[in-house]
């Protein structure tokens, strides 16, 4: 069937990159992407790091205006879809038909509680929007305790950025922070530095609930204790927006999966958060930035290609700044001990090491190392001959 209207569910990063990839691949048809958000495209990540951490700058989360030319709904979402009739049924009670559909609707935050609307401490905040970072930055000038409830990147990042606005921060974690994303080696590193600039660090964050009164928010463990905060911020994971999905016959046990080439059927592609695709290691949502443009990418081609499409060559690569470290992992993570190679780099506390695997897939991290993103990806690929020389580990 000739594809001369495709419309993209979501305008994040995956749903901006397959609308430019569709154009570089020759569509040059009717395309409309449909966003829930008010905002044009911009970046996460910067919303927990240059945001959170930065002064009164407030454009480090801004992309370039995109180039694409399809029709943005802005501040819509989508509310059902009917792939026999192709049309994407909308909130607003539209609908749009279409020749090719891509699913980018992406995720949401996962919360113990109920959303508040008063905007003000004392309440559960999460971090996922422009405007949710704009809220938290401004609650944690003034200062308050607070409590982050998730020992994950996001978890970590916010604990960071809310202890250089002077707040006092307690992180509840199930385990050792970062050690289910890391592996206990790499999240030691982070969590000393976290507990160096005075980061109080609890167990037992599984099964948290809140209390709310008029004197604050009280967060309950799992073991009966008790956390009194000014502040509750929960990074706790998110939740893939498939809910519009309901009844579409698309879902696999409530999740949204596709092959190689982002593939849910011949006419529509999925990618980013909402999404669960082959990896090396079985199928799985990979909900980060670079992940998402890598799925897009190749979804935007199997849509337009098919079965001629390329595969998607996946390779990890993930990043996260906090408490004074910088650290880029590229390869599939957690790592198990200690590096098999390691360099210093040319400061004291930056670093370069490799981790070997049985299934020979090799994984490169860089703490506070100046390298270029491509030349970490070889040193996965490659192992640690490209380290030169190998030193032992200090410890």
């Amino acid at each position: 069937m000739t594809q001369r209207r495709i419309v993209v569910v979501g305008n994040g990063i995956a749903g901006l990159t397959a609308c430019d990839a569709l154009r570089a691949g020759g569509f040059d048809g009717e395309l409309t992407v449909v966003g829930a958000e008010t905002h044009r495209p911009y970046s996460r990540p910067a919303l927990s790091k240059a945001l959170l951490h930065g002064g009164e700058d407030l454009a480090a989360h801004e992309l370039p205006a995109p180039t694409h030319g399809a029709t943005e709904m802005l501040g819509e979402s989508a509310a059902g879809l009917d792939p026999r009739a192709r049309v994407v049924r909308l909130d607003s009670g539209g609908e749009l038909p279409y020749d090719g559909l891509v699913i980018a609707s992406g995720s949401r935050a996962r919360r113990l509680g109920p959303a508040a609307d008063d905007g003000g401490a004392g309440h559960e905040v999460t971090l996922r929007t422009f405007e949710d970072a704009l809220r938290l930055k401004r609650l944690a000038a003034a200062g308050p305790s607070v409590v982050v409830v998730g020992g994950g990147p996001l978890g970590m990042e916010v604990a960071s950025g809310c202890l250089k606005s002077g707040c006092r921060v307690t992180l509840v974690s199930d385990g050792p922070p970062l050690s289910r994303q890391l592996g206990g080696y790499l999240a030691d590193i982070f969590a000393t530095a976290a507990t160096r600039q005075g980061l109080r660090i609890i167990s037992g964050g599984g099964r948290a609930q809140l209390e709310r009164s008029d004197a604050g928010t009280t967060v309950l463990l799992a073991d009966g204790s008790r956390l009194e905060a000014d502040l509750v911020v929960t990074a706790a994971g998110d939740i893939p927006n498939t809910e519009w999905l309901a009844g579409s016959g698309l879902l696999t046990g409530g999740t949204l999966q596709v092959d190689s080439r982002g593939r849910v059927r011949p006419d529509i592609v999925a990618a980013g958060d909402v999404a669960s695709f082959p990896t090396g290691r079985g199928v799985a949502r990979v909900p980060l930035w670079t992940s998402a443009i890598d799925q897009a990418k190749v979804a935007a081609a199997g849509l337009l290609h098919g079965q001629e499409a390329p595969e998607l060559a996946f390779q990890p690569y993930f990043w996260t700044e906090a408490f004074g470290l910088s650290l880029k992992a590229v390869g599939f993570t957690p790592v198990q001990g200690a590096p098999g190679s390691s360099s210093d780099g040319p400061n004291e506390d930056s670093r370069l090491m490799w981790w070997g695997s049985p299934d020979g897939a090799g994984t490169a991290v860089s703490v506070n190392y100046r390298i270029p993103v491509p030349k970490l990806r070889r040193l996965a690929s490659q192992g640690p001959g490209v380290l030169s020389p190998p030193v032992p580990v200090r410890t």
